[in-house]
């Protein structure tokens, strides 16, 4: 035996707590935790760290101590405040000016990472390396990684940080791994790139426990809990909105002219050409770091190399005068990248009520129209009941339902959704896809851009398809 949770009960933040639960995981085993949305799959990983205390019952470990033997895998960047603060701003990741002072990937599993603000970085404490250089390339290798390691940890897609922070676990010789759904965000190729890894530390001895989906499952996993529960109550009621609202019309949301975009000597979008009428329903696909997030940026106003580029958004040409903000305030948004970054700290109506703003929190006094709309929007998101809690104390699933509140709740007459299922389980997402289809079939002059790597969770409202590959439109 190595790990053993005997009649454990524990509680997320907040004031949800969970049935007892017993698991046991033996030398050998290698588990698959899978249920609802909210049941605590990711919390009970949690546990099985040592990161949330039981409220009663046993957490077993006679494999050793649990922080020299258990690894979690990190999710994001804040298990260290010096790469969190080098990465805390997803739009630098667009930016020449910032890129070359983030940390490399390098930097990164050796523990190296300067002081955020040093402006002498050559003479900055650099602490040791904490790993052989032998033994980081043996694990870079088998991770396919090695490849990375001079990269800027901005420049990474989403499968490279996955893997990224997957090696850094790696380089500790855990004896168990906690993985919190690993393949989350991933194209085809990095899903299945991922499956052979994980199958591959399997093999050499680690025990695995993951949460994953069931279209995921690797073939090392050798056992299966599913956590039953009603999972996060939270999901469209019916839809009644007005129509979109727009400070201005306009004919095309987005019309680009061999748009090209540099990073030094590295190329990410190639001559595109591409326009976007108002209320045609795209869907923009392509693998990870085929540009998909870089072309958003420029509709999103994220990008400062759009002044260098040839394009209009609502009728108007890129760089004539428009301030960012009266260029967001025709965009409804989310994204991973703005789920990973967002503030926790603040409540679910706070959140979806800075959606009418676009900024990361609520810093203006609200109309009583206003105030009636974000009321309105909750409502129709079946999120009334969690007003007043903290993003925080939020399951994974029901954070990303309220930032798609906070994308819908100003009526926008663009949409761009990235990957706005990544997090949902099963059912939300068809709940999801049910809530676009309901508002472009009530809103014809909606316009949406619709991103994901599962194509069977794009809406039936989608007419138009833009695919890029390595910066090109392929399709």
């Amino acid at each position: 035996m190595l790990l053993q949770l005997v009649n454990a009960t524990f509680r997320q933040t907040g004031n949800k707590t969970y049935p007892p639960l017993s698991f046991t995981l033996n030398a050998g085993e290698h588990w698959a935790i899978m249920g609802p949305s909210g049941s605590g799959k990711s919390l009970l990983l949690d546990v099985l760290a040592g990161r949330t205390t039981l409220q009663s019952g046993q957490l077993l470990h006679p494999v050793g101590p649990l922080k020299t033997s258990v690894e979690l895998v990190a999710r994001d960047y804040s298990f260290d405040w010096r790469i969190a603060s080098a990465a805390q701003f997803y739009q630098q990741r667009y930016n020449t000016q910032t890129v070359d002072t983030a940390p490399t990937v390098r930097d990164v599993l050796q523990g190296q990472v300067r002081p955020p603000g040093t402006i002498d970085l050559a003479s900055a404490p650099v602490p040791p390396p904490a790993y052989t250089e032998a033994w980081l390339i043996e694990v870079a290798t088998q991770l396919n990684i090695t490849y990375l390691l001079d990269r800027r940890l901005t420049s990474l897609s989403n499968g490279e940080t996955r893997r990224t922070l997957l090696a850094r676990s790696l380089l500790k010789r855990p004896r168990i791994l906690l993985l919190d759904n690993p393949f989350v965000g991933l194209d085809a190729d990095s899903r299945a790139q991922l499956h052979e890894t994980v199958n591959r530390v399997a093999q050499a001895g680690v025990s695995l426990v993951m949460v994953v989906d069931e279209r995921d499952v690797p073939a090392c996993i050798t056992n299966r809990l599913v956590l039953e529960g009603a999972g996060d109550a939270v999901g469209p009621g019916l839809l009644a909105p007005g129509p979109t609202a727009s400070p201005t019309p306009f004919t095309y949301a987005v019309q680009m002219r061999n748009v090209t975009i540099r990073y030094g000597e590295k190329t990410v979008l190639h001559g595109i050409d591409w326009a976007v009428r108002r209320g045609e329903k795209w869907a923009l696909l392509g693998a990870n770091g085929s540009g998909k997030s870089t072309l958003l940026s420029l509709i999103t106003a994220d990008n400062p190399q759009a002044y260098a580029n040839d394009f209009d958004l609502f009728d108007r040409k890129r760089g004539t005068g428009e301030s960012i903000w009266s260029i967001k305030a025709h965009i409804g948004f989310v994204s991973p990248e703005l789920h990973l970054y967002f503030p926790r700290q603040l409540n679910v109506w706070d959140v979806v009520a800075s959606g009418l703003f676009d900024t990361m929190g609520l810093f203006r006094k609200l109309t009583p129209e206003q105030r009636t709309r974000i009321d309105e929007q909750l409502r129709q998101l079946g999120l009334n009941e969690l007003r007043d809690e903290l993003l925080a104390a939020l399951p994974v699933g029901q954070q990303r339902w309220v930032l798609l509140a906070r994308a819908l709740v100003k009526r926008p007459p663009l949409l761009v959704l990235d990957e706005p299922t990544q997090g949902l389980d099963a059912t939300q997402t068809a709940q999801f896809r049910q809530l676009v289809e309901q508002l472009c079939a009530v809103n014809p002059a909606q316009t949406l851009i619709y991103v994901t790597h599962y194509t069977d969770e794009l809406p039936a409202a989608i007419t138009h398809t833009l695919r890029l590959d390595s910066g090109r439109i392929v399709a």
